[in-house]
This record gives C-alpha cells, structure tokens and sequence, in this order.
C-alpha cells in the first residue's frame, strides 16, 4: 500500500513538472520579448544579397512599420527593406538586430529609436541606456562591414496611451541631441525628420503630418522619404 502511494505521488508531481514546462513554453512563445517571430517567414524567404546590390534594412517601430504599410511603393521600387515592430523600443530592435539586420546582409541600415522609450513602453525610461542601445546597434553594423544612417526621434508633445508623461518634448529633444552628437563624433550620416515636421510651442508633430500626434499621414512620410533618399544615395 506504501509502496502504491509513493509511485502515485512520485507520478504526480512529474505530471505536475511536465504541465510546469508546458505553461510555461507557452507562456515564452506567447510573450517573447523580442518578436524574433514577426519576421522570420520573410527572412528565411529572402536571398543573400547579389553582386553589387546594395541591400538597404530599416529598423524601427510602428512609424517604421507603418511606413511599409502606407508607402509600399517606395520600399519595393528602391530595394529597402522594413524591419518595424509596433510598440518596440531600442532594447527590443538590440536583441532582434542580428536576426532582422545582420543576417539579412544589408550595405546600410536606417535606425530609427526611441519614441517608445520616452513613451515608457517597456518600462521607465532612462536616456542613457536608450542612447546606449542605438549606439551599440551602430557598433554592431559598422562591425560586419554595414553602413549607418541615424535618425532623430519624431517630435510628440504627449503620446495618446500614456497622457501622463508630460514632459515628452524635453526628452525628445533631448535623445536627438544626443543622437546628433554621437552621429558627428562618429562620422555617421544623421537625417533630421524632427526639424521639418515639429511645429508651436509644445513641439508637437505638425497636424498636417499626423491623425494622432506621433504616427505620420502619407504626407508625413514624404517629407521623410525626400530626406532619407537623398542621405542613402550619398552614403552609398
């Protein structure tokens, strides 16, 4: 009888443990921190690049994504690839950098970083370790032989899920100062979307260019892809 009671309870808690791993993996691919999965079809899908092309990666979050998504044509026509996630910020776009980035073997790639950070979408934000994060995405692609284009962050004077940040507009500007600085003292191209498209006293993205304060219309992607072309071209 002992002896039928411990092997019940011995089956017990291995079923126990093996319910354990299977929340717990599911629990892991539901919540996996990275997104490594969003684009891993797409990735496997595409080719190294051939002789002489020049691979062009844009990483970024849902202003990025969107971009894709309003403006097709100007990724297909000119070859960019868009690498977006909504809702990101710099410490996820640093752990999926290898995947989304480096393996796709780019000559250059746009980093456009921290909205989601100053937005605290992660978790409280720290401008030395969202500098810190563009910064060491830099060195990793200037490390496999890939050029940088750095990018400031879109002006915002409050971000519609989190009105209780107030002070959005000093933390953007800021990030980009610091950006800006590091792009110079580094000889790395910085494109400046935050000049052309920030207007009034609260540094707001200009209501011509937005629905929603942060994310741009198609006519806010103009103004970006007119400068963004124009720094590719002249960094390759």
């Amino acid at each position: 009888m002992y002896m039928k009671k411990k092997r019940l309870g011995q089956w017990m808690l291995l079923a126990i443990v093996c319910l354990s791993f299977s929340v717990g993996e599911t629990y892991a691919q539901k919540h996996e921190f990275a997104n490594y999965k969003r684009y891993a079809t797409e990735n496997a899908a595409l080719a190294q690049p051939v002789k002489k092309e020049k691979r062009v990666v844009f990483m970024g979050n849902s202003i990025t994504e969107g971009w894709v998504r309003t403006h097709p044509d100007f990724f297909k026509t000119n070859g960019y690839i868009g690498r977006g996630i909504s809702g990101q910020t710099s410490y996820q776009f640093l752990l999926r950098f290898r995947e989304d980035v480096i393996n796709l073997s780019p000559a250059l790639v746009v980093i456009n970083a921290g909205t989601n950070d100053v937005a605290e979408n992660t978790g409280a934000y720290n401008e030395d370790y969202t500098f810190g994060n563009i910064a060491s995405m830099a060195e990793l692609a200037k490390a496999n032989k890939i050029k940088v284009i750095l990018t400031s962050v879109l002006p915002a004077a409050e971000f519609p899920w989190r009105r209780e940040i107030k002070d959005a507009p000093q933390k953007i500007q800021s990030l980009n100062a610091r950006i800006e600085a590091y792009a110079k003292a580094n000889k790395i191209p910085f494109v400046n979307y935050y000049q052309p498209m920030v207007v009034g006293e609260n540094k707001a993205l200009n209501p011509q260019y937005t629905k929603d304060g942060v994310h741009p219309t198609g006519e806010g992607y103009d103004i970006m892809e007119a400068l963004i072309k124009q720094a590719i071209e002249k960094a390759l």
